[in-house]
Parts: C-alpha cells; sequence; structure tokens
C-alpha cells in the first residue's frame, strides 16, 4: 500500500502564494503519475496539474502560467507552486498519484485526504 500526506494548505490573500506538498510513503514502490486535483464547495473535483514519469506536464487553462507541479523523485514527494492566487482557487486539494507496489504488475490510483486552500479576496 502507498500512503500519500498533503500539506501547505492555509488562507492567503488573493495575488498571494502557496506552495503544497505531497509526500508519498510505504513499502517499496515505484511512482509513475503525480497530480493534484481540487474541489471547490458545490463542485465537482478537477484537475489542475498533471505530471509523469517522462516528463509531460499540463495544466488546465485555468491555473496555466500561475502553478507549477514538480517531483522529488529521490524523497518521493511531489509539489504545487500556486502563484497569484484568486478567489476561485479556494478549495480542498488532493493529491493523486499511480504507482506500482512491489510484486504488482499494475498501476494502482492513490489519493491523499487533502489540503485546503481558502484565498480572501
Amino acid at each position: 500500500q502507498v500512503q500519500l500526506e498533503e500539506s501547505g494548505g492555509g488562507l492567503v490573500q488573493a495575488g498571494g502564494s502557496l506552495r503544497l506538498s505531497c509526500v508519498a510513503s510505504g513499502s517499496d514502490f515505484s511512482i509513475n503519475t503525480m497530480s493534484w486535483y481540487r474541489q471547490a464547495p458545490g463542485k465537482q473535483r478537477e484537475l489542475v496539474a498533471f505530471t509523469n514519469s517522462a516528463g509531460t506536464i499540463y495544466y488546465p487553462d485555468s491555473v496555466k502560467g500561475r502553478f507549477t507541479i514538480s517531483r522529488d523523485r529521490a524523497k518521493n514527494t511531489g509539489y504545487l507552486q500556486m502563484d497569484s492566487l484568486k478567489s476561485e482557487d479556494t478549495g480542498v486539494y488532493y493529491c493523486n498519484a499511480d504507482c506500482k507496489v512491489s510484486g504488482s504488475n499494475y498501476y494502482r490510483s492513490f489519493w491523499g485526504q487533502g489540503t485546503h486552500v481558502t484565498v480572501s479576496s
């Protein structure tokens, strides 16, 4: 099994920045993709950043140019740098990773518990 734990959320004024972290832990696993999603109150969960082991990166237009996803493979940690935050960025941010545990032939999707981000206008 793999556990994902997010941190770094909080309250920030519009125009400010936050850096979220996602630490993956467990025994003998590898990570293929790592993504960040967010869920605003009353809305569906949406993808805000994606990266994979090949280095592909994707952002939706809503965050492009403001959010930056990165990974530290040695630490099994992913990051989401969020700049120029807007009130519409408010929500719970979740880390998602497709991981293969030793002894398994396939990747599984794992989720963290989420971290709250509130942007005040």
